[in-house]
């Protein structure tokens, strides 16, 4: 066997899990999102970046709103899922740099001083952390249903603080009947893997 990790583990993080369309109304607690958050937050970035935020939509009230910012084919599983959460990049992460990345503090200011540099590194590394996340929700036996199908401007105004660009919207939960499509095709490894 070529990897270490139980393949029961493999399956219920890769092989078996879906993205997810309709859920259970079983709850998805805040034990739970705290769990997946301290096991997904040590999780590779370039300089120990982390640009990710991440906003709970729990409320019925913020619930409304958010579906509002919806595509139409996103309106309904977001308003049923158990939980919501939207995840976006914080454009201002560098100011955490001298602390998260104590070898080299002087990171913040040598790469990070313009704009475009901090936008471009924000986007790659919230995107890497948001994988995590959704592998995290995984990892907790549940399932997540990632979209990008949502007015960004509209999410940014209504549920962001700060210079945060929103990445996508994620719905949480136990996955329920008819949750998923069937396993799309994937490229094989000669379609993808090219040695030197």
């Amino acid at each position: 066997m070529s990897l270490v990790l139980d393949p029961a583990a493999q399956d219920l993080l890769f092989r078996e899990a879906h993205t997810a369309n309709a859920f259970t109304d079983e709850p998805v607690t805040e034990e739970q999102v705290q769990a997946i958050y301290d096991l997904v937050k040590f999780g590779p970035t370039a300089f120990n970046q982390t640009p990710l935020r991440i906003v709970l939509v729990r409320s019925a009230e913020a619930r409304e709103r958010l579906v509002a910012h919806m595509a139409e084919g996103n309106q309904a599983k977001t308003a049923t899922a158990p939980l919501v959460a939207i995840l976006a990049a914080d454009n201002e992460f560098h100011e955490e740099l001298p602390a998260l990345f104590p070898a080299f503090p002087q990171a913040k200011d040598l790469f990070f001083a313009e704009r475009p540099a901090r936008e471009a590194a924000a986007g790659l590394n919230a995107a890497l952390q948001a994988a995590y996340f959704i592998i995290g929700v995984r990892a907790a036996g549940l399932a997540a249903g990632p979209m990008t199908g949502f007015d960004a401007a509209g999410v940014q105004k209504e549920f962001l603080d700060g210079d945060h660009t929103p990445l996508m919207v994620v719905n949480i939960g136990k996955p329920g009947e008819g949750a998923s499509y069937p396993r799309s095709p994937r490229l094989a490894y000669d379609d993808v893997i090219t040695t030197v």
